[in-house]
């Protein structure tokens, strides 16, 4: 896929002002800081179409972004670690919730992993509950040029196993790298994909 337009369309706290759910529509989401802003800029090819910081928590909205005029990229607000208050936190996880339950064009939850820890528990507790929930997901495993092939190889091999104490075989997951593009052409081909299936059912 060759992202040629990717445009912002809307932030929001409330499911129901999302835009119409007439496209297929893709949600990222992670911990706070594990890189999904950057992730975003680099597979729409575009360095400023979500914003990044340094400052776990920076997102605090639904925020869709209309690429190719096809289909909805969703930034979500990170998990876990933000410098807000307890409620305003509660807030969030409860429009997230919502959001991913009730979103009817949602077709797949990219959920973005460090790849240079080891299987966090916030991380596996948040894709069982999708497990569970019936939400189709996938790992992408980000920040990888920022360890060696051995460390990544162990930390993956860690995740699996992990996941199939769980799971009856791995999600579909993806290796990334925001600064060289690795795997930028693999998670666009599954989008396709999925696409592909979604336009001619």
């Amino acid at each position: 896929m060759v992202i040629h337009s990717a445009e912002f369309v809307i932030s929001n706290t409330e499911v129901d002002k999302c835009p119409q759910p007439n496209k297929p529509e893709y949600a990222f989401i992670g911990r706070s800081n594990v890189g999904k802003s950057s992730l975003i800029n680099m597979l729409t090819n575009h360095k400023k179409l979500a914003k990044t910081s340094g400052k776990p928590g920076k997102t605090q909205l639904i925020n869709h972004f209309l690429i190719n005029g096809e289909w909805f990229l969703v930034d979500l607000p990170g998990y876990g670690y933000a410098k807000t208050s307890k409620s305003n936190r509660k807030k969030w996880g409860a429009f997230i919730e919502e959001y991913l339950l009730t979103r009817e064009n949602l077709l797949n939850t990219f959920i973005l992993l460090d790849s240079r820890l080891e299987p966090q528990k916030i991380d596996v507790e948040f894709m069982s509950w999708c497990g569970e929930v019936g939400l189709p997901f996938s790992m992408v495993f980000t920040k990888t040029d920022k360890l060696s092939k051995v460390a990544l190889q162990k930390n993956l091999a860690a995740y699996k196993r992990e996941m199939l104490k769980y799971w009856d075989e791995m999600p579909p997951h993806f290796v990334t790298s925001s600064v060289s593009a690795m795997g930028r052409d693999e998670v666009l081909g599954y989008i396709t994909e999925i696409n592909e299936a979604y336009n001619e059912g």
